[in-house]
């Protein structure tokens, strides 16, 4: 297959939204046997978030229309994308989409930690003793590997698909900029709210400089990773690099 078509097929939705199901079922799954609570319990803190604003919307049964609402406009969109496409799904395309996730998870943490090396050179007001991002502390294994699996289905649903493309609209309708600026603004404030998100709540991480901007250019990768290789591939290679990390500590 030409390079120029599996870039392209590997962007759509039913191959993008399909190799993520996978992921969500994964999370959900480990979820369930470790906390048996969608909100309450142990999660990735981006699910308790947007769950939560649908229990605040919709009492009891907000976590049913949340999983209702994700799960039906999924389908809507692999379904238009696979009936435009001739009912063609190439099982190829899921392998390599897969492979690739692989090695952007491995050298994730090497591209983004040698450019936190640079920034803090720059900066050295903001010099720190660390330069990477440790696993949630204090929590079992399985436990990691859940909220790491969360980390790449949730956080890049809020993140990247939510907010970076509210951020690209509102600038684009709201305040007349064109698409360049825009998409500049919504990728510096996304990448700025993904980062602060990690010190919040009782799981939060101790604020450090180095750690902030580390999850700040972080943020910014998986913002162009996002724009240029769609959901699919960035919410793997998210989850995969947080998985890695988890092992390997």
């Amino acid at each position: 297959m030409p390079t120029s078509s599996y870039w392209r097929l590997s962007r759509a939705p039913r191959y993008s939204l399909l190799l993520a199901l996978p992921l969500l079922l994964f999370y959900e799954l480990l979820a369930f046997v470790l906390s048996r609570d969608a909100i309450a319990g142990v999660r990735n803190g981006a699910d308790v978030l947007l769950k939560s604003l649908f229990v605040a919307l919709g009492g009891r049964w907000g976590v049913t229309v949340f999983g209702v609402l994700l799960l039906g406009t999924g389908a809507v969109l692999v379904w238009r994308d696979w009936r435009k496409s001739g009912g063609v799904l190439r099982w190829r395309i899921f392998a390599g989409m897969l492979a690739e996730s692989v090695i952007y998870a491995l050298v994730f943490g090497m591209v983004t930690g040698t450019l936190t090396g640079l920034v803090l050179r720059l900066v050295p007001a903001l010099s720190a003793p660390a330069l990477s991002v440790t696993p949630i502390g204090g929590l079992p294994l399985p436990t990691q590997l859940m909220v790491s699996l969360g980390a790449g289905i949730y956080e890049e649903l809020l993140f990247r698909v939510l907010l970076v493309s509210g951020l690209a609209l509102v600038a684009r309708r709201g305040m007349g900029w064109g698409p360049g600026p825009a998409g500049v603004f919504a990728v510096l404030v996304g990448a700025l709210l993904f980062s602060a998100f990690h010190y919040i709540g009782p799981y939060g991480d101790p604020f450090t400089a180095g750690s902030f901007v580390f999850r700040l250019i972080a943020g910014i990768l998986f913002s162009a990773m996002y724009l240029l290789r769609g959901f699919g591939i960035t919410a793997w290679s998210h989850a995969l690099y947080d998985v890695f990390l988890s092992l390997v500590a």
